[in-house]
């Protein structure tokens, strides 16, 4: 199977390809269109230092970037405005430690203390440039965004840190959102799209280990690059 790293360079080919194509005449209006392509996602953590019995200052995390499957829902509203669902496959998230080499006789810094996975619909209204007779259209839009947490673990290292296994829990987030792209009509149902949105998320992070409680408060700005074909109907 592909990597999703090798989908983004395919499809940033094709859309290199088409760049020099003409598009195809096609008058007629597609009210819904169906996108999939893939989601480069550079999480931006900030967070709050770890906060508990036993644990020395410093102790942080920070969020791996990763690369997931993006998949869109669009509504036409209007010549001008689209409405979009974006959606990815739950990424499988890895932090890793920040701070201290060691805590205690343990390290820490930059091991992978934990992992989650997340569910994060965003809905957008998109503003369209041009109008739709034109093959190429930039759009900007804002939106809301939702995330919610499951599949929460502690690692090894992440236990060892911490003096033994532990529970995780993260609270859900709803924050604001952003995007500006630009679509390609290759041919009738046909399009390519582009884009770059960033987000807010902000979670409450709990670890209990055996009834001694730890907390942190973390904030993702998660901005995300989407490659993606589209069908329209």
């Amino acid at each position: 199977m592909m990597k999703l790293s090798s989908r983004l360079l395919t499809t940033g080919v094709a859309v290199a390809m088409f760049h020099a194509l003409p598009a195809a005449a096609d008058d007629a209006v597609y009210n819904n269109s169906f996108r999939l392509g893939s989601f480069a996602i550079f999480y931006h953590t900030s967070a709050d230092d770890l906060q508990g019995p036993y644990v020395p200052a410093g102790v942080n995390f920070k969020a791996k970037d990763l690369e997931t499957l993006y998949v869109g829902l669009v509504r036409r509203l209007s010549p001008d405005f689209d409405l979009e669902l974006a959606l990815g496959y739950p990424p499988l998230s890895k932090v890793e430690g920040s701070g201290p080499a060691t805590v205690g006789s343990v390290p820490y810094n930059k091991q992978i203390v934990s992992s989650a996975r997340w569910l994060s619909p965003t809905l957008f209204v998109e503003y369209k440039f041009l109008p739709e007779s034109s093959p190429w259209r930039p759009y900007l839009g804002v939106g809301v965004n939702y995330t919610a947490f499951y599949d929460r673990n502690s690692t090894s290292a992440g236990d060892a840190g911490l003096g033994g296994p532990t529970r995780l829990s993260l609270t859900s987030s709803l924050g604001p959102a952003a995007t500006a792209g630009l679509g390609y009509n290759v041919s009738g149902h046909w399009h390519l799209y582009t884009s770059y949105s960033i987000s807010r998320v902000n979670t409450d992070i709990t670890a209990d280990t055996d009834g001694v409680v730890r907390t942190t408060h973390i904030r993702f700005g998660p901005q995300a690059w989407v490659v993606s074909a589209g069908y329209s109907f």
